[in-house]
């Protein structure tokens, strides 16, 4: 299988000039006879919430929006599938969501969306938690997404893992300040669950944010396969191999060798972590 990972910058609230930098990427990986494209976290309307404020409802969008329209019609017109993130709102008035979706060919509107789940600083003040771990079936293999923060966390990954996800995409907009954990974290999730991670980070500056790129494709050894470069824009292919990830999982077994009979455990202090 082939991927592209699109290390972009995004202007702050512009999503007609974000879109349009999103569709010609599209048009590029598909001339490489890309399978999968994967954009950063907040494609469509840069990152910063705090700075968004309350347009954050206006530049939000659902089933149907300016974002669903565009990337289904990309998608079955270049028979691509893409992932982006977005702000997706919510049914109740005011809710938003850090979301990612997911289209794939041969349908009207996205196959589905992850609702970031593990918010951080300001995030929390402005976005709704997620509260489903949803994986996606393309027409090339079943796809588990994580977003930015989320990679922070074991159990999340895990689970994708258990459920059956060939890959995990984890769109991004990860700072420079903490590039060190970025690179750790990523690594750390794709060799303890023996799968493939592809970290699509952006670069760029919102204020005093500065987002580094070094996007990269991690094998379930947690080799990188492919680097991005740092701060700056940049498309780049990576080969995924499956046969290579299953041979891999029955050398490091992981997965295998839990041991769920003891793994269940009673706190009887609750300040004792």
């Amino acid at each position: 299988m082939k991927i592209a990972l699109a290390q972009i910058d995004t202007v702050l609230g512009n999503k007609r000039k974000n879109l349009l930098k999103i569709e010609n990427l599209c048009s590029k990986a598909a001339k490489e006879n890309v399978d999968i494209i994967c954009f950063p976290e907040l494609s469509t309307t840069g990152y910063s919430p705090e700075l968004l404020g309350s347009n954050l409802w206006n530049l939000s969008e659902s089933f149907g929006g300016k974002t669903d329209t565009l990337l289904s019609e990309l998608s079955n017109s270049l028979k691509l599938t893409i992932i982006c993130g977005f702000i997706e709102r919510g049914k109740i008035s005011g809710e938003v969501f850090n979301s990612a979706g997911i289209w794939i060919p041969h349908k009207k509107h996205f196959l589905g969306t992850f609702q970031k789940i593990h918010l951080i600083n300001n995030e929390r003040i402005w976005f709704t938690q997620g509260m489903h771990i949803p994986l996606f079936d393309t027409p090339k293999c079943r796809v588990g997404i994580m977003i930015c923060h989320d990679v922070g966390f074991p159990e999340l990954a895990r689970i994708i893992a258990l459920k059956g996800a060939d890959i995990i995409f984890l769109p991004s907009a990860w700072h420079k300040e903490a590039k060190d954990i970025w690179t750790i974290n990523c690594a750390s999730r794709a060799l303890e669950n023996g799968i493939h991670l592809a970290a699509v980070n952006r670069c760029g500056k919102e204020e005093n944010l500065h987002f580094f790129g070094g996007s990269q494709l991690i094998d379930a050894r947690g080799q990188t396969l492919k680097l991005a470069n740092y701060n700056s824009e940049e498309l780049i292919f990576c080969e995924v191999d499956f046969n290579e990830q299953l041979k891999t999982r029955l050398e490091i077994p992981y997965l295998r060798h839990r041991r769920t009979d003891i793994y269940s455990i009673e706190y009887t202090d609750k300040n004792e972590y």
